[in-house]
């Protein structure tokens, strides 16, 4: 089993292979744009879904279920994580990669459009919560398909070339947080939630063609061309390796938690630090930036360092650094405070999450690398990112603390930091 450094260097490279790895870095990006402005948008839109697809008295019981929506569509993630990660071990990368868009796109559409509440009535939430699973099936093949099709197509400089998967939720970021700041800061509330929520969501459908005309025409991985083909890459993935899966899922924390508590901000900033609609998206913009700028950079240091080496500082920062941020906030709750937070919460995830598909990548061999990349990606998203919005919601209602977001915050870092070392000790990766 490799470790996650790698000596080549850019000059090693034939001009085929460089070639083969910029398209690999096209065709992956993309779908991996799509699946993230998406997920995205619908927690920067969270308080408009709330009013418009699960209107409540209680404006908490709303919200609630709103991101419980959003964490209900994580539950069936992990089933298409098996599904699509198993099609991608058996009948290739490229084709896994191609349904994964192909769902994604579908789940889009059908949100963008679904009739309100005021509309349909209870039918309008059961359109959103179908919209909602067939992106969340989607998304469980994506990342796996995406980030084996990468560093399979890169010879040396893995890290690197897998770190665009990180960049370009970066740029989903951007991309998401500028499009809500334009649309909150320009329009009404009265326009906000008649139309230009879906202007929001239309952008994603312009990702989707793009996508799979660039998926259409690329080749498969020449690893995939020579592995060996497993019967049941699932059942040698949970029956074999399964040690492997629970590290790699507990590396995912740190990463999954500090992306999602960026998505949170904007709500928390609205409901609990009673800031201006607008607020939370300037430090979405800055984050997403500094993740879009700095991952291709620090995935260098990674195929130089190690990728643990890299990725456990980090983890560490967020765990000791997770209390004084909200801290800071609850004394000062301003714009100007609320930027810097997501401005740090954008470098710690930079460093974090640039290297972590290279890690995951390494610790699975070829016959079932689509598999467990899906599979522990998916069950570290599930149990701390798609539940981290309603326990974010949750510990602040339920404590009155500003500071309570924090403490799970700080636990699943933790958790990250104990995850890293069972990887360098038992799994050897540096």
């Amino acid at each position: 089993m490799p470790t996650s450094k790698s000596a080549t260097t850019p000059g090693d490279l034939t001009q085929e292979q460089r070639s083969r790895a910029k398209k690999a870095v096209a065709a992956a990006s993309i779908g991996n744009a799509l699946e993230w402005y998406d997920i995205m948008i619908y927690g920067y839109f969270a308080a408009v879904i709330s009013k418009l697809f699960f209107p409540s008295e209680s404006e908490f019981v709303g919200l609630l279920l709103t991101f419980g929506t959003f964490a209900i569509s994580y539950l069936i993630r992990p089933i298409g994580a098996m599904v699509i990660g198993n099609i991608g071990d058996r009948r290739g990368r490229k084709t896994a990669l191609n349904l994964t868009i192909q769902i994604m796109f579908v789940g889009t559409l059908l949100l963008t459009f679904a009739p309100t509440h005021s509309h349909i009535g209870p039918a309008a939430a059961v359109l959103v919560l179908i919209a909602r699973l067939l992106q969340g099936f989607s998304a469980g093949g994506e990342f796996g398909s995406a980030t084996t099709f990468l560093t399979e197509s890169a010879v040396g400089r893995k890290a690197y070339y897998a770190s665009w998967q990180t960049a370009t939720q970066g740029g989903s970021l951007l991309l998401a947080a500028t499009v809500s700041f334009i649309l909150t800061a320009t329009l009404a509330t009265t326009q906000l939630d008649s139309w230009g929520w879906r202007v929001a969501f239309g952008v994603g459908l312009m990702i989707g063609p793009v996508g799979l005309y660039i998926r259409a025409r690329i080749d498969d991985t020449p690893e995939f061309a020579d592995a060996e083909i497993l019967k049941s890459p699932l059942r040698t993935t949970l029956g074999k390796n399964l040690s492997r899966v629970l590290t790699a899922a507990g590396c995912v924390g740190a990463a999954t938690i500090t992306m999602y508590l960026l998505l949170y901000m904007p709500t928390f900033a609205i409901r609990n630090l009673g800031l201006p609609t607008y607020s939370g998206y300037i430090g979405g913009i800055i984050g997403g930036l500094t993740v879009l700028v700095c991952s291709p950079q620090i995935g260098k240091l990674a195929d130089r360092f190690g990728c643990v080496t890299v990725m456990r500082p980090a983890a560490v920062v967020g765990m000791l650094g997770g209390a004084p941020l909200f801290w800071l906030l609850q004394q000062a709750p301003t714009v100007a405070a609320l930027t810097l937070v997501q401005a740090v919460l954008g470098v710690i995830l930079a460093f974090y999450f640039a290297p972590l598909p290279a890690l995951m990548s390494y610790l699975f061999p070829t016959a079932i690398r689509t598999t467990g990349i899906s599979v522990a990606y998916n069950i570290g998203v599930l149990l701390f990112g798609g539940t981290a919005p309603v326990v974010f919601a949750a510990l602040v209602e339920f404590t009155g603390s500003l500071v309570s977001p924090s403490y799970f915050y700080i636990a699943v870092c933790g958790a990250s930091v104990i995850a890293l070392e069972l990887a360098r000790r038992r799994f050897a990766q540096n």
